[in-house]
C-alpha cells in the first residue's frame, strides 16, 4: 500500500493504521517503500512519502482487512492478494458456489478474492476506458473486467480463470434449461392413457377397414396407424430419464455404511446416461438400496479378511446399466467372498425350503436367497442378517415384469443382474391364437417363428439348426387341453441369453400392445404378465416369457416352485 500525500494533514496516522492492522494477525514482514521520497531541501514535513510492503499471517477475510483502511481508503492506493499458496482455496472456493451467478466480479466477490469496493473501482475503470476521447467516433471496445482487476494486481490471474470457468459452466447450463419445459408426473402419465386408448381405437378402425376391404379406407387408417406410432414413441420418451442421478444416490449411502461397517470400499458407476421409464426408476430405487446395503455387509469382507486373501485392502462395488434386447439391465456387483453354495443348501434344508438331497441348478440355490426370512449370516448387525429385505427385493422386481440373474464366483465376488422392462405402458407385440384365446409375445423377445413338425410333436424339444431347443405347449400350460390343430408354430423366444420355443395354434403378426394390469385377484397368475384390448374388443393376455423359458430349461423340482 502507498498512503496519499495528504494523510497526515487530515488528522491520520499511518503508523497507528499499521497498528489496528496488526490485531487481525501476525506481522510476518513489512518492507518500507522509499521510492517517492523526495531530496531533503524539497520535502514537505507535514506530507506523507512511504509506503509499505506488508506480510500478514490472518485468517480474517479480505474485506475486513480493507476495513482497516477505511478512513485513507480514498486517498490511497491499496492491494490486497492472497499468498500463491491459497489460490487453490480460493478456486475450490468458486466451484463450489451455487450456479446462479452470471457475473465474474459476482463471482469473485461471493468467493472472499475481491471485495465490493476493488470490483467498483474496477468497473468505474472499465467504464472510463470504453468512453475514449470525446472527440473519437467510435468508441474503443469495452475491455474485459478480469483483465482490469489482473492488470490493477487485485487479484491472481488464475482466480480469474477460474471465475471465467464458472461463468461459461453457469451460462451453459442456464441456455440448456432454458430449452426445457418442466411437466408434472401425472400430466404426462394422462398423456401416455390417452395414447393408449388412441392406440386400441386405431387397432379397431384398422380392423374395420379390412373387413370392409375398401382399398381406401385401408390407405387412411394406415397413415393413421403410422401417425399413432410416432405420436406412441414420443409419448413415451417424454417419460425417459437417465438412471444416473439415482445411482448417485448411494455414493453417501457407500461411505456411511461402509464406515460404520469399518471398511474401505470404492463405488464404480458406469451407464449412467442409460435411459428408462422414470415409474420404473422410481419403483427400482428400493431394491436398489437393498441390493447394495447387503453387498457391503454380506458381501465385501474386512480389510483384514481380504489382505489375508491376497486382495487389496480397499473393497469395490460397481453400479452398471444398459440396454440389451428391448431391456434395461442394472448390475450391482463387488469384489468380496461371492456366495456360499454350501451354506445356503443347509440352511434351506434347515428352513424346510427343500427336501434334503434335493438336487437343484446353481441358479435355483442362488436364487433360495430371495426367500422371505432367508439369511446365512451368523450373527445379526444394524445393516443386515435378520432375512428381511431379498424377498421384498423380488417382488418388487416381478412386479414390474423384471427377473434377476445371479453370478458369483468363491474368492472372487458376485454380480445381481436385474433385467426389466424399458416402459410399463405400451409395446410392440406379436399375437398368436392358441384355441378361441389370443396371446401377445413383447415382440423385443421374438427371434423366429417356425413350423412344429410331426417329429417333435411327440416331445417337448426340438433340432433347431443343430441345437436342442426345449419348447411349451401354450395350449396344454393354459388349460385350453390338447390342441386338436394338425398344423402348429413354435415361437422361438430369448431372454437374459436363454431360447426356447411356445407351441401356438395361429400366428396373427405384430400388434401394438397397450398394457393393462390383471388387478390384485390375479397378480400371483404365473406365465402372464398383463393384458390388453384387441382392435375387435377382445381381451388378450400378454405372455411373462421369463417364466415360460423358465419353466422349459427347470428342473421338474424347481418347475413345481414356477408353477406354484
Amino acid at each position: 500500500m502507498r498512503f496519499g500525500s495528504e494523510v497526515m494533514k487530515q488528522g491520520m496516522d499511518p503508523l497507528a493504521i499499521l497498528r489496528y492492522l496488526a490485531t487481525l494477525g501476525e506481522i510476518a514482514h513489512l518492507s518500507t517503500l522509499v521510492d517517492t521520497l523526495p531530496p531533503a531541501a524539497e520535502m514537505d514535513p507535514e506530507a506523507c512519502y512511504l509506503g509499505f510492503e506488508i506480510d500478514l499471517r490472518s485468517s480474517a477475510d479480505k474485506a475486513a482487512i480493507e476495513r482497516v483502511f477505511d478512513f485513507v481508503r480514498d486517498d490511497c492506493l491499496l492491494r490486497i492478494l492472497p499468498p500463491y499458496a491459497k489460490v487453490s482455496d480460493y478456486i475450490a472456493h468458486i466451484e463450489a458456489l451455487p450456479e446462479d451467478t452470471m457475473r465474474l466480479g459476482e463471482i469473485l466477490v461471493k468467493c472472499g478474492a475481491l471485495t465490493a469496493e476493488e470490483l467498483a473501482e474496477g468497473l468505474q475503470h472499465q467504464a472510463l476506458l470504453a468512453q475514449g476521447p470525446a472527440d473519437d467516433e467510435a468508441a474503443p471496445a469495452k475491455p474485459p473486467i478480469g483483465e482490469i482487476l489482473v492488470d490493477k494486481q487485485v487479484v491472481q490471474k488464475a482466480i480469474v480463470d477460474a471465475a471465467a470457468a464458472k461463468q461459461s459452466q453457469v451460462s451453459e447450463k442456464k441456455a440448456q434449461e432454458a430449452k426445457l419445459i418442466r411437466v408434472q408426473a401425472d400430466k404426462l402419465d394422462s398423456l401416455i392413457n390417452l395414447v393408449g386408448e388412441l392406440v386400441i381405437a386405431g387397432a379397431s378402425a384398422a380392423l374395420l377397414a379390412q373387413r370392409a376391404k375398401d382399398p381406401a379406407l385401408f390407405e387412411a387408417t394406415s397413415a393413421i396407424t403410422r401417425l399413432v406410432d410416432e405420436i406412441r414413441d414420443g409419448a413415451l420418451r417424454l417419460r425417459m430419464v437417465q438412471i444416473g442421478e439415482t445411482f448417485n444416490r448411494f455414493h453417501r449411502v457407500v461411505r456411511d455404511v461402509s464406515k460404520e461397517m469399518g471398511k474401505d470400499i470404492d463405488l464404480l458407476i458406469t451407464g449412467a446416461e442409460t435411459e428408462l421409464d422414470k415409474t420404473v426408476v422410481e419403483k427400482i430405487s428400493d431394491p436398489l438400496m437393498h441390493l447394495v446395503r447387503n453387498a457391503i455387509d454380506h458381501g465385501i469382507e474386512a480389510p483384514a479378511l481380504r489382505q489375508e486373501r491376497g486382495k487389496p485392502a480397499k473393497g469395490s462395488l460397481r453400479l452398471n446399466a444398459y440396454h440389451e434386447s428391448g431391456s434395461i439391465v442394472i448390475e450391482v456387483g463387488d469384489d468380496g467372498g461371492g456366495l456360499n453354495k454350501e451354506r445356503i443348501l443347509a440352511k434351506a434344508v434347515e428352513k424346510g425350503l427343500i427336501p434334503e438331497g434335493a438336487e437343484l441348478a446353481d441358479q435355483d440355490i442362488y436364487k433360495l436367497i430371495f426367500e422371505a426370512g432367508f439369511s446365512t449370516a451368523e450373527q445379526v448387525t444394524s445393516i443386515s442378517g435378520r432375512g428381511v429385505g431379498m424377498d421384498v427385493v423380488r417382488r418388487n422386481i416381478e412386479a414390474l415384469r423384471g427377473s434377476v440373474h445371479i453370478d458369483t464366483a468363491p474368492g472372487r465376488g458376485t454380480t445381481l443382474a436385474i433385467r426389466l422392462p424399458l416402459t410399463l405402458a405400451i409395446i410392440d407385440g406379436f399375437l398368436t391364437g392358441v384355441g378361441d384365446a389370443a396371446y401377445v409375445v413383447p415382440l423385443d423377445l421374438v427371434e423366429e417363428c417356425i413350423e412344429l413338425t410331426s417329429e417333435a410333436a411327440s416331445r417337448d424339444y426340438l433340432n433347431l439348426r443343430g441345437e436342442v431347443l426345449p419348447f411349451l405347449r401354450l395350449s396344454e400350460q393354459f388349460g385350453h387341453g390338447r390342441s386338436a390343430r394338425r398344423r402348429q408354430s413354435v415361437v422361438v423366444v430369448r431372454y437374459a441369453g436363454q431360447r426356447a420355443g411356445l407351441v401356438v395354434d395361429e400366428l396373427m403378426g405384430e400388434f401394438q400392445t397397450v398394457i393393462k394390469p390383471l388387478g390384485p385377484v390375479f397378480s400371483q397368475l404365473k406365465g402372464i404378465a398383463g393384458s390388453t384390448i384387441l382392435g375387435s374388443g377382445d381381451v388378450a393376455l400378454i405372455l411373462d416369457v421369463p417364466n415360460l423359458i423358465a419353466r422349459t430349461t427347470a428342473t421338474p423340482q424347481a418347475r413345481l416352485g414356477l408353477a406354484a
